[in-house]
């Protein structure tokens, strides 16, 4: 009995190794293959699917981005600085009436202030006051704009009183706005812009999807081999399962491609047909209102002092090439026939202001004046108005276009994410079903 006890003792300790050395054998048939075929393409799937959904999110978000944040605080910055000149150059134009200013121009001075303030808050509000460069240059116009606000209210009192101090606090003021705040708009606007760029950039770029696409392509491949080495296993010509998923595979990816190239087709466009005109023409229109606020100081300050005139010619120069960039710009965008008008009127506008200069130092002050504050043929106000109303038409009409084709480019990743999921989780589960039917063929 104790023989018979030994002997199944043997007997079971011979069979547990032989059982093992089976299982480890089993990798080498053809249900071990199969089993490793099947985890293998699940778990490729499902990558491929968590792959496909992370580029799907990084190229939506920074599209969303684009639109929702980086494009409006470029906005916003280039309004800021923009006010922020016009509201200088109505305080200039107020001063050449003498006594009480008329009512629009205050009323365009006070509208600026206002704009350019609930701007710098908002601003503020989004980027934080201190956060970087940014939040530096708002924390700057935040402190200096109170202080620009108090010294042109002295210089207003003080002209209403045909007092020679108006004139010094006057150029007191208009040396801050353009000494200091200017330039902190400007950094800030550069900045905005700079940030919008690098945000369609990111929206735009080449690397992750096609990183992403060539793992699409070997997926594909991956199942078209499963399929080849299946049918020569089990003499069938197709696995239902498999081709399945090299459907689902191609499907998500084509899904994908076409929501990529569709968006950074948009993006493109609204940067070469919108905000490229748009920054050009903004340009401008802040090289003019400064060259108009000079034309106003030359006509206010009676010093004999040539340096807001020498300003003035040197805006001249400068508009020649700014103008003819933002022509360019527009050309064949709905802003195109503004800017060449803008071309035009600015020209037209230089020769009045020759004439202003004429007249001036030629001892006809009265006339001169009447010029600038003039709406009549031939008179600079005239010409300074319709080059203003050239320049706002193209900002406003190329504006529209950015931000109707930004939307659009956001728009196109509507759905991929969840897509590109549902799909790898079905190919998953078609690999799942379809070898699983060839694994029970072998019990």
């Amino acid at each position: 009995m104790v023989h018979a006890a030994m002997r199944a003792s043997g007997a079971a300790g011979r069979a547990v190794p032989a059982r093992i050395r089976r299982r480890r054998l089993d990798l080498a048939t053809t249900p071990g293959r199969l089993w490793l075929l099947l985890i293998g393409v699940i778990l490729l799937s499902l990558a491929w699917g968590a792959l496909a959904a992370f580029t799907a999110l990084q190229y939506a978000s920074a599209a969303s981005s684009v639109v929702s944040t980086r494009e409006p605080l470029s906005l916003a910055a280039q309004q800021i600085y923009a006010h922020l000149s016009d509201a200088n150059d109505a305080a200039a134009t107020a001063f050449l009436t003498g006594g009480v200013e008329p009512a629009g121009t205050r009323n365009r001075y006070l509208a600026d202030i206002s704009a350019a303030s609930g701007g710098i808050e908002s601003a503020t509000a989004q980027i934080g006051a201190g956060n970087g460069s940014a939040g530096r240059d708002l924390a700057a116009l935040a402190a200096g704009l109170p202080t620009y606000t108090q010294e042109m209210g002295n210089a207003e009192a003080d002209y209403r009183l045909a007092l020679p101090l108006g004139a010094a606090y006057l150029r007191e003021a208009s040396a801050l706005m353009r000494g200091s705040l200017l330039p902190n708009a400007k950094d800030l606007y550069a900045a905005e812009n700079a940030s919008l760029t690098g945000t369609s950039a990111k929206a735009t770029g080449l690397p992750l999807v096609c990183v992403t696409v060539g793992a699409g392509l070997a997926v594909g491949y991956v199942l078209y081999r499963a399929s080849r080495w299946l049918r020569a296993r089990t003499n069938r010509v197709l696995n239902a399962g498999l081709v399945a998923a090299g459907v689902l595979a191609i499907v998500s990816l084509a899904w994908l491609g076409a929501a990529y190239l569709g968006a950074r087709g948009d993006l493109l466009d609204a940067q070469a047909t919108g905000s490229a005109t748009v920054e050009a023409a903004a340009q401008v229109g802040i090289a003019v209102q400064e060259a108009h606020a000079d034309e106003s100081l030359t006509l206010i300050d009676n010093t004999g002092d040539d340096a807001y005139q020498a300003d003035y010619l040197g805006q001249e120069r400068a508009l020649g090439t700014l103008l003819t960039t933002a022509a360019n710009a527009a050309r064949g965008t709905p802003a195109g026939p503004a800017a060449a008008a803008a071309v035009s009127d600015a020209r037209a506008w230089f020769a009045a202001h020759a004439r202003v200069r004429s007249l001036d130092d030629n001892g006809n002050h009265p006339k001169a004046v009447a010029s600038v504050l003039g709406t009549g043929p031939g008179d600079a106000g005239a010409s300074f108005a319709r080059l203003s109303g050239d320049l706002t038409s193209a900002i406003n009409s190329d504006q529209a276009v950015f931000d109707a084709t930004a939307r659009s480019a956001s728009g196109a990743y509507t759905g991929v994410e969840p897509v590109v999921i549902a799909a790898a989780l079905l190919m998953a589960g078609a690999c799942a079903w379809g070898l699983s039917r060839r694994l029970a063929e072998y019990r």
